[in-house]
């Protein structure tokens, strides 16, 4: 690899920026696709850039298709589950998306509900939950799963979330505390981005204890992640 482009390659994995590198196998020409601007001597059609974009997205290395000795190589950080309330839920569901593959991070003001010892291992942020996604940084591979049942900690966290590119949003309570919800959020002026919340959260898969329901919202992340189903 070329020096300019490994420097910048470099450069988007300090900054947590998605990357690409395509390698064509006859001569070694490379190019590199770094968030959405792309570089290098290689050059690609439209469709093989967008075929990249979604191997990248999926964390999927290895050929090209349709496309003739093109390697791909991606380089993605792990994609990040964003809990906003420190709850029976959330300490189960921390460690199980753990072990998925997900970089987890608790968010709750109530600093004796966010404690090192009942979320072992895990970021902890004690900020407002909106300051705290400011924080973050939401992007396309962040998911946000509200828990407090609280709507002054939970609506701003969904409005923050709303206006990030995250793959998945959503908020736990049932039907009708979602009707409320989206009630509260379009007097608060949002629109026909609500929709994007997933609610009430998870898979339905029967369960109600507090283990069973994390089981159902790391179920639904997962699948949205890779199916991209709407709500």
């Amino acid at each position: 690899m070329k020096s300019a482009l490994y420097e910048r390659l470099a450069a988007a994995a300090e900054a947590g920026i998605p990357a690409a590198v395509v390698t064509r196998l006859g001569d070694g020409e490379q190019g590199l696709l770094a968030g959405d601007r792309w570089e290098g001597a290689l050059e690609l059609t439209e469709e093989q850039r967008a075929a990249v974009r979604r191997m990248r997205s999926a964390d999927r290395s290895g050929m090209l298709a349709g496309a003739e000795g093109l390697f791909v190589r991606c380089y993605v950080r792990a994609p990040r589950l964003v809990l906003v309330g420190a709850a029976h839920i959330s300490q189960f569901l921390a460690p199980m998306a753990t072990l998925a593959g997900f970089e987890v991070i608790v968010i709750d003001p109530r600093r004796a509900f966010a404690s090192a010892e009942r979320f072992p291992g895990v970021r902890l942020l004690d900020d407002w939950p909106d300051d705290a996604l400011a924080q973050v940084k939401l992007d396309a591979r962040s998911a946000v799963v509200t828990l407090t049942h609280d709507s002054k900690l939970d609506d701003p966290a969904l409005i923050a979330a709303l206006a990030s590119p995250a793959f998945y949003i959503g908020a736990l309570g049932s039907t009708r505390t979602h009707a409320k919800r989206v009630a509260r959020l379009t007097q608060a002026g949002l629109g026909a981005e609500i929709g994007r919340i997933h609610a009430p959260v998870g898979l339905d898969l029967g369960g109600r204890a507090p283990r069973e329901i994390a089981v159902s919202i790391l179920a639904e992340v997962i699948r949205v992640r890779y199916r991209g189903e709407s709500p």
